[in-house]
C-alpha cells in the first residue's frame, strides 16, 4: 500500500464531485475536471473527504494507488484555486507578447516563435520578459510551460534563455577564465 495513497484528500468548500463508472468528475469555481480511475482502485466519498485504496495487492497497483491519489487531489486544488507557472527570459532582445490564445516569444531567432495556448490555460507577460501561466490543470499547464522553456533553454555560460522562475541554472566559467585559472 502506498504512503501518498492512503493519505486521505479534502475537499474544499465549492467543490463537488461526481462518479460516473471509473469517472470521477471535479467542478469548482475555476472550471471542470475529469480523472479516469484505473480498475484497481476505489474511490469513497466521507465526510467531505476522498479516500482511494486498492482492490488487489501488487506493486502495480500500489504504484497507481499513489499516483491516482496525487491526480485526484490536483484536481479537487485546481478547480479551487488554480495552479500558476512562471517562467523568465534572459538575453538582449528577448521578450513575449500575449494576445487572446496565442504567445509570441522573440528569443534570438530569425523570426518570432508563436504559440498557440490550450484551451484551459491563460497567459500573462510581466515587464514584457516574465510569463505566467494559470489553469486549474495541473498536468496541462506543465507541458505547456515546459513546451516554452524546450524552445530556448538557459545555457551555462552567459545563462541566456528561457527558465522558470525558482529555476537556478549552473553557470561555468568560459575559456578566458579557464586559461587565466590554468595559467596561475
Amino acid at each position: 500500500m502506498s504512503k501518498i495513497g492512503r493519505k486521505p484528500i479534502a475537499i474544499n468548500p465549492g467543490v463537488t464531485i461526481e462518479q460516473k463508472g471509473s469517472e470521477l468528475f471535479v467542478r469548482g469555481q475555476k472550471g471542470e475536471l475529469s480523472v479516469t480511475i484505473p480498475k484497481e482502485l476505489t474511490v469513497t466519498m466521507k465526510d467531505n473527504q476522498l479516500t482511494v485504496a486498492t482492490n488487489v495487492e501488487s506493486n502495480e497497483s500500489a504504484s497507481l494507488h499513489g499516483m491516482a491519489r496525487s491526480i485526484i487531489s490536483n484536481a479537487v486544488t485546481g478547480v479551487a484555486e488554480g495552479f500558476t507557472r512562471k517562467l523568465e527570459m534572459k538575453g538582449t532582445g528577448y521578450r513575449a507578447e500575449a494576445k487572446e490564445n496565442s504567445l509570441t516569444l522573440i528569443v534570438g531567432f530569425s523570426h518570432p516563435v508563436e504559440l498557440t495556448i490550450p484551451e484551459g490555460l491563460e497567459a500573462a507577460v510581466e515587464h514584457n520578459v516574465v510569463i505566467v501561466l494559470t489553469g486549474s490543470d495541473r498536468q496541462k499547464l506543465g507541458h505547456f510551460a515546459a513546451q516554452i522553456r524546450a524552445i530556448r533553454p538557459p545555457e551555462p555560460y552567459k545563462g541566456k534563455g528561457i527558465k522558470y522562475v525558482e529555476e537556478i541554472v549552473k553557470r561555468k566559467p568560459g575559456k578566458a577564465a579557464k586559461a587565466a585559472q590554468a595559467g596561475s
